[in-house]
């Protein structure tokens, strides 16, 4: 499996940013897609989730409201749609793919993009 994020870059705060992430070298459609983040000097952390079946989603709290996850299997893409950005989003995302029930997971990794928000 391979995973390229793309998207990020420097927004004042308010503002907003979409994240892709596209997925190949499996069935994109079997697997629960998720997005992490770390910031400066943090340990990587959960954002957003989504099913593979059911495409049921899952937030951090620090982001409800503000973040939305959706996927598009036709073009085995995930998004997240970033809105009402904060200085305190700031950090690398990374999109992972995971199989099993924990939202809290990543089997597999891409690389990560860099968000920026300025105050």
């Amino acid at each position: 499996v391979q995973l390229q994020a793309c998207g990020g870059g420097l927004v004042q705060a308010g503002g907003s940013l979409r994240l892709s992430c596209v997925f190949s070298g499996r069935t994109f459609g079997s697997y629960n897609m998720g997005w992490f983040r770390q910031a400066p000097g943090k340990e990587r952390a959960f954002v957003a989730h989504i099913r593979w079946n059911t495409d049921s989603t899952y937030y951090a709290d620090s982001v409800k409201g503000r973040f939305t996850i959706s996927r598009d299997n036709a073009k085995n893409t995930v998004y997240l749609q970033m809105d009402s950005l904060k200085p305190e989003d700031t950090a690398v995302y990374y999109c992972a793919a995971s199989i099993g029930y924990s939202t809290n997971r990543g089997d597999y990794w891409g690389k990560g993009t860099l968000v920026t928000v300025s105050s």
